[in-house]
């Protein structure tokens, strides 16, 4: 997972606080997981959020998604669907715009696994 988040984001230091997830920490089917994630910032050009990824170390393949946000977006809020292979623990990493980094993490149980290779 490491690797994963340091390949993404680069070798800054990553503090925890900012990033809060909604996400439910029950699901029975990992093909359809309602995520949204939330940062806190004033969206303006001096500070604003410039990326957000997620990651799932379970998955076949953990980088799950990127959003690229800009002052413009005037709210550091996304929602989206995400598939989860098995119970595992969300990572969430926002990006701003002085270089810091911010991390939320979660644990997910998931009933149902999705992203099942039979082979």
């Amino acid at each position: 997972m490491r690797e994963a988040i340091r390949t993404a984001v680069g070798d800054a230091p990553i503090a925890e606080g900012r990033v809060h997830l909604d996400i439910p920490a029950l699901v029975e089917n990992g093909n359809s997981v309602p995520l949204t994630i939330r940062v806190d910032s004033p969206m303006t050009q001096a500070d604003h959020v410039t990326s957000i990824y997620v990651f799932s170390p379970e998955n076949p393949l953990p980088s799950v998604s990127r959003f690229i946000l800009g002052p413009r977006n005037g709210l550091a809020e996304v929602k989206t669907t995400i598939r989860l292979a098995t119970t595992q623990i969300l990572h969430v990493v926002a990006t701003m715009s002085n270089g810091s980094r911010w991390l939320a993490t979660t644990e997910i149980e998931v009933t149902t696994a999705a992203c099942f290779d039979p082979t």
